[in-house]
């Protein structure tokens, strides 16, 4: 027994030498290694001048800190409705659920990837009743002395083999094929995450647009409303000059026709606000068919709104995010398929228990065990590894033109928003003013028309003038509100870089 046990025991040594040897050796990596972007970001958004920004009074620059967009970023609209639906988006919205799925199953593909640092260890107990055949036979050295051998009867007899293995076997990563596939994984979960982030983003910023163009339409609703009412005043009035022989049969016309005419104008209203109404229940997560929500004209002014400066931006979009995270998994995929290229190592184990009986099962006579290695390398292949490397270069330098590309668009979304605040609010200034001139033109045509002066056409003139001038008015400060939504998706949505969960979190345990 003591040879037995002195050879194991040396046999293990070497073994535990060797592993030891593997450890130190598992630090190399033949990837290349990933430095991230440096874009230049430009010294100042080209919107933003001094004489510029005294033309908007929503603009104001994110300094202090605590000015900073974060959090629930609708607030800054003070609509309590609003507050409401986007509360229920966020719980309820379905492509929201969409992409957090889609998050959790790239954070599980992390733990499978890191799954291969470590050995796998299996087990397979087994209990069988044997009988050999009777057939068998075996050979044994005959007595007779001439050195020749004779077969010999062997008698069968069942038997039972109790058996209780276990087999281990370990890949060490030599040359960073795992560690790259860990990372490829984990940062590939981090772009999700990212993704997840500008989805959510993405469906708050079209609950907050579809809601204030529904509003936008009860106003529109409430401003014919009322021009419906004072149109049949006039009618009235007309019906009476015109039975006083003071007006004229022709002018009753035209004051029917504008009547009818607007009363389908305010009629059409309802289509519009139907269609925004549907699309906020599919944004909250309900049929449109039991969904609605009580008319009120648009009152929110468009709040100031904290620009920031544009090397901030590029913290802030969780598109930019997502876009360099794929480039640090494309990096990591050429390490990856570089590690093949060069020799794989495989060290394995087994031992257990046999016996014939199972009062001696677990008894040390009945263990037996075996250790080993082997390696593999590819001789020759055609030059696959070779493409294999050269396609993930091509798809990394992919990635850095889709980032790039992303960072463009990113500062154009913003300058756009900028530019069409700015030309807005002047617009609206404009618009002011014509609606003052319209209301004046039509009280001068209303008493020339009542002291017989001018004909009743004049006044329809000046009602449809005015009527025109409140309905563009109506349209740019729907304009106005839709920009500053959308002026605040382009800043991202008060959402940063540092939200991003660490490759630590997306091995945790925890959800």
């Amino acid at each position: 027994m003591r040879p037995f046990l002195s050879e194991g025991t040396n046999s293990i040594r070497v073994l535990a030498l060797s592993v030891a040897a593997l450890l130190i050796f598992n630090g190399c990596n033949v990837g290349p290694k990933y430095h991230p972007p440096t874009e230049q970001a430009p010294a100042a958004y080209k919107e933003i001048t001094p004489e510029n920004q005294k033309d908007v009074e929503n603009w104001k620059t994110a300094q202090p800190s605590d000015d900073a967009l974060r959090g629930k970023w609708w607030e800054i609209f003070g609509d309590p409705e609003l507050n409401s639906l986007e509360d229920q988006v966020n719980v309820s919205n379905q492509s929201i659920a969409s992409a957090e799925a889609s998050f959790m199953a790239a954070r599980a593909m992390v733990k499978e990837a890191r799954s291969q640092l470590f050995p796998t260890v299996t087990t397979s107990p087994s209990v069988t009743r044997e009988k050999q055949s009777a057939n068998l036979k075996e050979f044994s050295t005959s007595s007779s002395g001439l050195g020749g051998s004779t077969p010999t009867a062997t008698v069968s007899k069942a038997f039972n083999d109790y058996d209780f293995p276990f087999d281990a076997t370990w890949v060490p990563d030599l040359w960073g094929k795992i560690r790259n596939t860990v990372n490829a994984s984990a940062y590939g979960a981090q772009a999700s995450a990212a993704d997840l982030a500008n989805t959510r983003l993405s469906m708050q910023a079209d609950m907050a647009v579809d809601y204030f163009q529904l509003r936008s339409q009860d106003s529109l609703k409430q401003l014919l409303d009322t021009t419906v009412q004072a149109y049949q005043e006039s009618l009235r009035l007309t019906k009476v000059l015109y039975a006083t022989g003071i007006d004229n049969d022709e002018s009753v016309a035209q004051a029917e026709t504008q009547l009818e005419s607007t009363e389908a104008q305010d009629t059409n209203v309802g289509i519009l606000r139907s269609q925004y109404e549907h699309a906020i229940a599919v944004l909250v997560g309900q049929p449109a068919s039991t969904f609605s929500i009580p008319v009120e004209p648009l009152k929110t002014p468009p709040p100031p709104i904290p620009i920031g400066i544009p090397s901030q931006l590029l913290e802030r979009r969780p598109d930019v995010a997502a876009d360099e995270r794929l480039m640090a998994q494309a990096n990591a995929q050429i390490g990856v398929a570089r590690a093949a290229y060069y020799p794989t190592l495989t060290l394995s184990a087994s031992g257990g228990f046999e016996s014939t009986n199972a009062s001696n099962w677990f008894s040390w006579p009945s263990v037996l065990w075996a250790i080993g290695a082997s390696a593999s390398e590819t001789i020759f292949d055609a030059g696959l590894r070779r493409a294999t490397v050269q396609q993930y270069r091509s798809m990394y330098d992919e990635t850095v033109a889709n980032y790039r590309q992303t960072v463009l668009t990113a500062f154009q979304q913003v300058e756009d928003n900028l530019a069409a605040l700015r030309v807005l609010s002047q617009e609206v200034q404009e618009q002011d003013v014509a609606i003052n001139s319209a209301q004046r033109y039509l009280t001068d045509a209303n008493n020339r028309w009542k002291l017989g002066l001018d004909p009743y056409l004049d006044v329809i003139s000046a009602e449809t003038a005015l009527l025109s001038n409140q309905q563009t008015m109506v349209n740019l400060r729907m304009q106005q509100i839709t920009a500053s939504v959308q002026l605040v998706e382009a800043l991202g949505g008060g959402w940063d870089k540092t939200q991003l969960p660490s490759t630590a979190a997306l091995v945790s345990k925890t959800p």
